[in-house]
């Protein structure tokens, strides 16, 4: 039993010390640097996503209608800058117009150091 005003010995003290608080204050900014800079392009490919759903539930009737709906679309939302309705590969399944679209983005972290995101995605096929 310890009495009051008494200290316990120092291998059971507990704490992190200034290195550790650096390393991890240098982790979490790293990680969020990170976020800030691949948020805009997940962003981008969901708002992509939604456009080519609400185009194929219209169900354009030529391939030349489907890339013009999706450009108009694209010149109302300002964040799509990685595919145009050039990029846009028109199918039908099942008598259903699927519009399917995939792009690559790099982005710089320092120097010489880039992310590659791969990006991917067709429409969802409505009823």
């Amino acid at each position: 039993m310890t009495r009051p005003g008494s200290h316990r010995p120092r291998s059971a003290q507990r704490g992190l010390t200034l290195f550790g608080l650096l390393f991890w204050a240098l982790a979490v900014g790293f990680v969020g640097y990170l976020l800030v800079r691949v948020l805009p392009t997940v962003n981008e490919y969901l708002t992509i996503q939604r456009a080519v759903d609400k185009i194929a539930a219209d169900q354009p009737t030529t391939v030349a209608e489907a890339r013009a709906s999706f450009d108009r679309q694209k010149d109302l939302e300002y964040s799509i800058t990685a595919v145009t309705g050039k990029d846009l590969e028109v199918t039908k399944e099942n008598d259903r117009v699927v519009l399917a679209f995939a792009y690559d983005k790099e982005i710089p972290v320092m120097g010489p150091v880039y992310i590659l995101i791969k990006y991917e995605g067709r429409s969802k096929p409505s009823r």
